[in-house]
C-alpha cells in the first residue's frame, strides 16, 4: 500500500501554493484536481473579466502573475497556471473529483469513484466556486424569464435590451451592475445596505480578516471577506454610478412571479432576467465523514500566530489543513495559507512518526 505524506485536494491558487511549499520541504504528496485542465476557478470566470480586473491578485509563490492587460483572465491565467505546474514539477493528477475522505486508524483515505489514495495528512483547497448559493423564494419555479447565478454569467452582451434584477450585495453584484448599465435596464436588490469605502489600507484589511477569523475560531460558517471590507467602485463603474444604478431597492422582494418580483407591500418590478450574485459556500462536503464541523455548522481552525490568514489546521483533526477557507479565502490569503499548511503538515509528520513505516517499506 502506497501511503503519501500529504494529499492536496484542489489545484487552484491555494492548492498550488500548498504543493509548491510541500515540495520545497521535501514532503511526498499528490495534488488531486477535479478540472480537466489547470487554472482553478479562473478558467470558469466570465469572458468580460480581463487582466485589468485581476492584476496583482493572482500571484503564486515565487511567480508574479501576468501583467495588466485587456486580455481575458479565463484564458491567460489557466495557461499561466499550467506553466507553473510544469516549471515546478508539481504532482497534479486530473481530472479527479473526490467523493469523500474518511479516517482509517492513523491514516486518511481519499476516495474518488473506484480510485483511492491513502495519506498521513490532508490539505483541502477546494474553494467555493463549485458551490454557488442560490436562495429560494416562493414562486421561483413560475418565473418565465431567465435565472442565472454568478457562476453562469455569460457576459454583458447577453443582457442587451433586457430588464435585469441583480440580487446580492457583494463585489460581483457591483461589477455586474457596472457592466450591464450601459446595455440593459437594471434594478439592484440587496438584503442589507452596501457599505462603501473610499480608502482601504493594510490595517483595515487586517482588521476585516480578523473579523472573519473570529467566526471561524468559534466554529461558525465563514462570512465573505468583502462583507467586512466594504465595496469600492472601480473607474469602469463610475459611469454606472452616474446613471444611478447603485441606488438599490431597500428591502428584498417577498416572492417571484412569472413576469417579475413582488415585495410584501405590493410593489412590483418587471424582470426578464434575475441575476443572482448571492455568493458561494465552501466546497467541503467530501470531508463530512471526518466530522470536522462544530455544532454551529462551521469548521473551527487553530490559530497559532498573529497572522490570522495562516490559521489552517482543523481543530477537530490536526491531520487536516484547510486553505482558501475562512480568513484565507482570498487570493493573497491563499498563498499565505498554502505556506502555513505545508509547515503544519511537516510539523505533524515529525511529531507523529508513522508506526507502520517498516511494513510500508516491505509492501
Amino acid at each position: 500500500m502506497d501511503v503519501y505524506d500529504a494529499v492536496v485536494i484542489g489545484a487552484g491558487q491555494a492548492g498550488l501554493s500548498a504543493s509548491f511549499h510541500l515540495a520545497r520541504l521535501g514532503v511526498d504528496h499528490v495534488v488531486l484536481d477535479a478540472d480537466d485542465g489547470p487554472g482553478g476557478a479562473w478558467q470558469h470566470r466570465w469572458d468580460s473579466l480581463s487582466m485589468h480586473d485581476v492584476h496583482g491578485v493572482a500571484d503564486l509563490p515565487d511567480a508574479p502573475a501576468p501583467g495588466d492587460s485587456a486580455d481575458r483572465a479565463n484564458v491567460v491565467l489557466p495557461a499561466w497556471f499550467g506553466d507553473y505546474e510544469r516549471t515546478h514539477r508539481l504532482p497534479v493528477v486530473r481530472p479527479v473529483r473526490v467523493d469523500e475522505v474518511h479516517g482509517d486508524g492513523d491514516l486518511l483515505v481519499v476516495r474518488a469513484g473506484r480510485r483511492s489514495w491513502t495519506t498521513r495528512t490532508l490539505v483541502n483547497a477546494t474553494g467555493t466556486w463549485t458551490r454557488p448559493f442560490l436562495p429560494y423564494y416562493p414562486g421561483a419555479e413560475t418565473f418565465r424569464g431567465e435565472q442565472l447565478h454568478t457562476a453562469d454569467y455569460p457576459g454583458p452582451e447577453h443582457f442587451a435590451g433586457r430588464r435585469v434584477v441583480v440580487v446580492g450585495g457583494g463585489a460581483s453584484a457591483v461589477q455586474f451592475l457596472g457592466e450591464l448599465a450601459p446595455r440593459a435596464d437594471v434594478v439592484w436588490v440587496t438584503r442589507r445596505p452596501p457599505v462603501w469605502r473610499d480608502h482601504f489600507d493594510e490595517n483595515a484589511g487586517r482588521h476585516a480578516i480578523e473579523l472573519v477569523q473570529e467566526r471561524v475560531r468559534a466554529g461558525l460558517p465563514p462570512a465573505s471577506v468583502v462583507s467586512v471590507t466594504g465595496l469600492a467602485l472601480r473607474p469602469q463603474e463610475q459611469e454606472a454610478a452616474r446613471l444611478g444604478v447603485y441606488e438599490r431597492r431597500r428591502s428584498m422582494f417577498a416572492r417571484i412571479e412569472p413576469d417579475g418580483v413582488r415585495w410584501a407591500d405590493g410593489a412590483f418590478e418587471r424582470a426578464d432576467v434575475i441575476l443572482w450574485a448571492t455568493g458561494f459556500r465552501p466546497a467541503v462536503g467530501h470531508l463530512a465523514p471526518l466530522r470536522l464541523r462544530s455544532e454551529h455548522g462551521g469548521i473551527a481552525l487553530l490559530q497559532s500566530g498573529a497572522d490570522v490568514q495562516t490559521a489552517t489546521t482543523a481543530l477537530r483533526d490536526p491531520r487536516v489543513q484547510l486553505v482558501g477557507y475562512g480568513p484565507s479565502a482570498s487570493t493573497i490569503g491563499g498563498n499565505r495559507a498554502g505556506r502555513a499548511a505545508a509547515l503544519a503538515v511537516r510539523r505533524y509528520l515529525v511529531e507523529h512518526p508513522l508506526e507502520i513505516a517498516d511494513d510500508r517499506a516491505l509492501a
